[in-house]
């Protein structure tokens, strides 16, 4: 097969913190440990902070980021996974079903970096893992780190650290913010 070289952007930088969550599913824990390293180590690279949750497989992992956006305030996510094609077409669902969630999330507005592998066998799932080797870990948070700073570039900050004050939550039917 051959190979060509890719072109990797610059690292965005930001002038307020970002905070990211990492959401993974360790369904294959070593492929797993090694794309959140990556991931861990291109936000911390960009000065940003990340948390991290585990959910059981990779179609889990789109409805905790819709969770996740509700109810935290994270300025972005990555999502991290593996599917290795088996002997069913369970494969394609779980394939299918969690990139288009993702993309949907992504098309309302989130910032995500879509980190699930989609493979053949376990020796291309660790080869596209390691981050010494083509780190999708870390490419699927730089990829959640340059949508960050899109959103910051053309939007507005709403969003603080933490919950929103019952303050700014608005009441159906009402205009403005309500007071507490």
């Amino acid at each position: 097969m051959a190979s060509i070289e890719h072109h990797v952007l610059d690292r965005p930088s930001f002038d307020r913190p970002v905070k990211v969550l990492i959401v993974v599913s360790p369904y294959y824990k070593a492929i797993a440990e090694n794309m959140v390293a990556g991931a861990k180590a291109e936000i911390e690279a960009a000065g940003a902070t990340w948390d991290l949750i585990e959910m059981p497989g990779a179609l889990e992992i789109p409805t905790a980021i819709g969770i996740s956006e509700r109810m935290s305030n994270f300025d972005g996510y990555v999502a991290l996974g593996c599917v290795i094609r088996g002997e069913t077409t369970h494969y394609e669902t779980v394939c299918n079903d969690s990139s288009r969630a993702l993309q949907l999330l992504g098309l309302q507005g989130l910032c995500i970096g879509n980190g699930i592998l989609t493979v053949e066998n376990v020796e291309q799932a660790e080869v596209r893992a390691d981050p010494a080797g083509q780190n999708k870990g870390g490419g699927a948070a730089a990829a959640a780190l340059h949508l960050i700073a899109l959103a910051r570039k053309w939007g507005r900050q709403d969003k603080g650290v933490g919950f929103k004050p019952a303050s700014e939550y608005q009441l159906a039917g009402k205009t403005g913010t309500t007071t507490a």
